[in-house]
């Protein structure tokens, strides 16, 4: 009996440990460049449009955005490399089109988005960016999810990227309202 209640302790605290893990500390999955590229391009990116990327990472669909396509990009972060991102802007003199906000990604306005990329797992897609968006996106503004589609929006389009480099595949998935 002293067994069983010695490894029900650590069980629990370790979930507990777990559960204090702040986010920063978790692990992200950094997109390829060609991936940025492909989420811009296939969703018919126009210069001058607005750009959000929720999610946290280094920035590359922000920049690229206002280098390329001299949209408004917006990148929504909860914690992550915030400074290294806003370096990287200023460094590049795109303070004026790429914008970094450390916030809650749950708590935003997206209804001046033309455009939304989203590299987030499923479960926080479905049942919270999804219903975020369903209610903030305007007639027109399109949803480029990547790997992780939204289980109840039908994409207009469907893209598979075979190798992004490093032997990886991708699946792009373009929602428009």
């Amino acid at each position: 009996m002293p067994r069983l209640w010695l490894l029900a302790m650590l069980c629990c605290a370790r979930w507990r440990r777990k559960m204090r893990t702040p986010r920063s500390s978790r692990p992200t999955i950094p997109r390829r460049k060609s991936s940025s590229r492909r989420c811009s391009s296939s969703a018919g990116l126009k210069a001058g449009e607005k750009v959000f990327d929720l999610g946290s990472g280094d920035g590359r669909i922000v920049i690229m955005a206002a280098q390329k396509f001299h949209a408004e990009a917006w990148h929504r972060i909860g914690r992550g490399p915030v400074r290294q991102s806003s370096d990287k802007i200023r460094k590049l003199g795109l303070e004026k089109n790429a914008h970094i906000v450390n916030g809650d990604l749950l708590r935003q306005n997206y209804s001046s988005a033309d455009l939304v990329t989203v590299y987030l797992l499923p479960d926080p897609v479905n049942t919270k960016v999804q219903p975020l968006l369903d209610k903030q996106r305007k007639k027109g503004a399109r949803v480029v999810a990547h790997d992780f589609e939204f289980r109840n929006w039908t994409p207009e389009r469907v893209e598979n990227i075979a190798d992004d480099g490093e032997g990886r595949s991708h699946t792009l998935y373009l929602y428009r309202k």
